[in-house]
Formats: structure tokens, sequence, C-alpha cells
């Protein structure tokens, strides 16, 4: 089969020739129609962000297509069959024609979504349901901030939180895409080139509508800025540091007003941990989806071989929502 490889020399991509994968019994092989491109691509692209122990060498992390083959373990323990239109989460190897799976790795496709749109589900859905739901404990009510409205997480979760009842406050750096931000359902869209981000929380605070929980895929200086205005108790989750990794605390704010700063990334969870996150998914959100409350938003449609160019997108920071990629025909 072929998948997309990395050059040495350059960090280039190529779609390459590479061994066929070997399906184990507790697998299921999929043929991969569709696969989503996220951040941690291009950090694996640069040698920052290696697969997990077992994974192919190649980058994805979520893909849709159909299954072809089961393994025996995988029959008995599941209801998954050949032909089955599915959506996965990978540790990586989503960048190729065929994938092995583990089957409680898989989801059905809900209805009225293409392969596209599902491809763009898995791993940015289980990122925020993992970041709002379980080391956010967000309630109907809260409010949210999410840094990055128009990066392809922040084009999910935000309308996830609208959904259960969050407000939902986001920031940009590009005024131009502050009213496409806005339609994905933000509350409040910040231009932090304009406006401080702490001078919107200190108000927000004084009005009584201070942020619970904050999802910071930036971090930077300005992190340790915000920390004195959230709400007593609040949980400011760092999911990455795209803007820098140091800045000043207050630490005397954090112990008095109980504010806790978690770290989180699904990918080094363990996988029984991803198993449960998906089945949560299954129930909790996919009838959300189904009645068209919560949807990837889709920036940009390329074929694999065209690999290179979706990466450019994402580095120049072009896209509001996701950019997938499809294989084959």
């Amino acid at each position: 089969m072929k998948a997309i490889l990395v050059d040495k020399k350059d960090r280039s991509l190529h779609w390459s020739d590479v061994p066929d994968p070997v399906m184990k019994s507790e697998e299921v092989l999929v043929k991969i129609e569709a696969v989503a491109l996220n951040r941690a691509d291009l950090m694996q692209r640069e040698g920052d962000y290696p697969p997990p122990p077992g994974c192919p060498d190649w980058m994805g992390l979520e893909i849709a297509g159909t299954i072809v083959s089961v393994g025996e373990e995988a029959a008995e323990k599941s209801a998954w069959r050949v032909g089955d239109k599915v959506c996965a989460l990978l540790g990586g190897g989503g960048y190729a024609e065929y994938v092995t799976v583990k089957y409680d790795m898989l989801m059905p496709i809900p209805k009225n979504c293409s392969m596209i749109e599902a491809a763009a589900m898995p791993e940015a859905f289980a990122t925020a349901y993992l970041n709002l739901f379980i080391e956010g404990k967000i309630e109907e009510g809260n409010t949210l901030l999410m840094q990055a409205g128009a990066s392809g997480l922040a084009s999910v979760v935000i309308p996830m939180a609208k959904a259960f009842g969050i407000r939902v406050i986001t920031t940009v750096i590009d005024e131009e895409k502050v009213e496409a931000v806005r339609k994905v359902g933000a509350d409040i869209v910040v231009n932090t080139l304009k406006q401080p981000l702490k001078d919107v929380l200190k108000a927000e605070l004084e009005a009584g509508r201070s942020v619970d929980v904050a999802i910071d895929c930036l971090g930077g200086e300005a992190m340790g800025d915000c920390l004195p205005y959230l709400t007593h108790g609040a949980r400011w989750i760092m999911i990455a540091a795209l803007a820098g990794t140091k800045t000043q605390i207050d630490l005397k704010n954090i112990y008095v007003r109980n504010v806790r700063i978690v770290g989180s990334t699904l990918r080094s969870r363990h996988p029984s941990v991803k198993a449960q996150i998906l089945a949560n998914l299954v129930r909790d959100v996919w009838p959300k989806v189904e009645q068209g409350l919560v949807k990837p938003t889709i920036y940009k449609v390329l074929p694999i071989t065209e690999a290179e160019a979706a990466h450019d997108i994402l580095y120049r920071g072009e896209n509001i929502g996701k950019v997938v990629l499809t294989v084959g025909e």
C-alpha cells in the first residue's frame, strides 16, 4: 500500500510504498477514505511528537473509511462487520490507504455525516470531550474560554459547548476571522491584537460572568496575566503552548482562588481511557450531531497526494476549521 512519508533530510512529504499492515486478532482493517489534519501532525513531521510504540511511523490521528476485514477477537467482542462505515481514533498511521485499528477505537459514522465530516471528528471530538467534561468538569450555564477560535479544535469545542448550554468566549488574531468564528457559535470573540484578553476577563469577572473553564493551546506570557480573573475554583487546561512555554504566575492567586492548572493531551492517555471517551462520545454527543447541533467545520479538502499543501495551510494559520485529505477515488 501507499502512505505519506517524511523525508529525513528536508522534512518534505512523499506518497510512497510501505508494507501492508498486519492485522491482530483484536483489530479490524479499515480502507481509509478520508483523514483529517491536526497540529500534532506538524509536530510529528518536525520530530517533536513521536507516535506511541507499535504505531506506524507516518502521521494521521483520525480517519473515516470502510471495514474490509475483522479479526477473530474483534468479531467476538464487538458488533463490527465487513462493510461497516466507521471513523476511528488512531495513535498514528492515518495518512495511508489502509490502517489496522483495535475494535474499541472505532465509532459508527453519525447519520447525515459524510466521510469527510466523519474523518474530522474522532481526534477533535475526543479532545473536546476530554477537556470539557472530564478535565474541565464543565456544566450547563458555565462560561468557557476557548483559545485560538479559528483552529480546527475550536471549531468543534465551541459548538459542542453551546449544544450543552455553555457560554463561550474565544480569541483570534485576525479581524477578518471574527465574524466567521462568531458564526461557529462563540458569544464573545476577542481580537487579542487589539485588546488584551486579561482586560476582557477582568470585565467579565466584575460583571459576574467569569470564566469557569479555559482550554488553552497558546500559553505564552498572556496566560499568567489571565489567571487572576477567573471564577473561584476555575480550571485552566493547557493542551499546547503555541505562543510560548514561559509565563509568570501569581501563586497566591492560585491557592486563594482555588484555581487548577491542568496539563492535558489525548495522545498520551492509556488506550482504555481513549476507548471510554469514544464510547461516551457515541452516547452523549452523537445524538446532538445527528440533530445538527454539532458538526465539524470543514475548511478545505485536498487529495492525499497534496498533503504538503494541506500542511502549509495549517502552518500559515489560514484555516477556520478542519483540513481533510481524501484517499483513493
